[in-house]
């Protein structure tokens, strides 16, 4: 008898533990079944004017800052001078602008129906708080989906660094820089930010002889 109890026992023990093994099975093909079906539906958030995936802002911030902790640069390959800001203002006005603003400016079109919606750096903090080898990486390499491209192919790396500096030292940038940003593009920078030149000595005239006595020799 007691035999008999423990085979049906055990026997219980097996259809639980196969009954347990389906369902797990069942349950690892259903949920990327679901995923598919749920993009595939049409139900994804795929539209600039759509709400947030559950989880995705955190989880894309999650991946960028560990990815960008681990390889971005930790020095600066240039110095942190008017010369290279001014030049990384000018580059900042054709490739960053229209997305990114312009000081005392108004948000572009393009910036306001992003989503990712773009930081304004010239605005708040921006991204004085980065270190600028964090911004450098950003610029070098871009965000993936975001609206962020990297310009490792178009720019120099002596470029992306004056870029880098210039929004990671927005807060505190020379006036002649201040002025190329507000400049309009295709303007030219009004003269009085730019270095004086030192004027050049006046030539000293040529004595004048009368015609009747002849230059000494």
């Amino acid at each position: 008898m007691r035999t008999a109890v423990l085979k049906y026992e055990n026997s219980e023990r097996r259809v639980q533990q196969v009954k347990f093994i389906g369902g797990l099975l069942l349950g690892l093909l259903l949920v990327p079944f679901a995923v598919y079906l749920y993009f595939a539906s049409g139900s994804a958030p795929v539209a600039t004017t759509d709400s947030d995936v559950p989880f995705e802002t955190f989880l894309a911030h999650k991946a960028l800052n560990a990815r960008i902790k681990k390889d971005m640069p930790k020095n600066v390959a240039i110095q942190p001078n008017e010369a290279n800001y001014v030049a990384g203002a000018e580059l900042y006005k054709q490739h960053c602008a229209v997305c990114h603003g312009l000081p005392l400016a108004p948000k572009t079109g393009i910036a306001t129906g992003m989503y990712p919606r773009p930081p304004l750096l010239f605005e708040g903090k921006g991204v004085t708080d980065d270190e600028p080898g964090e911004s450098y990486w950003k610029i070098f390499n871009g965000i993936r989906l975001s609206g962020m491209p990297g310009f490792s192919k178009s720019l120099s790396e002596t470029q992306m660094w004056q870029l880098a500096l210039l929004v990671a030292n927005a807060d505190k940038l020379p006036s002649s820089a201040k002025t190329v940003l507000v400049t309009p593009i295709g303007a030219s920078t009004p003269a009085a930010s730019m270095p004086l030149a030192t004027p050049a000595p006046p030539a000293t005239p040529a004595p004048v002889f009368p015609s009747s006595v002849p230059p000494p020799k």
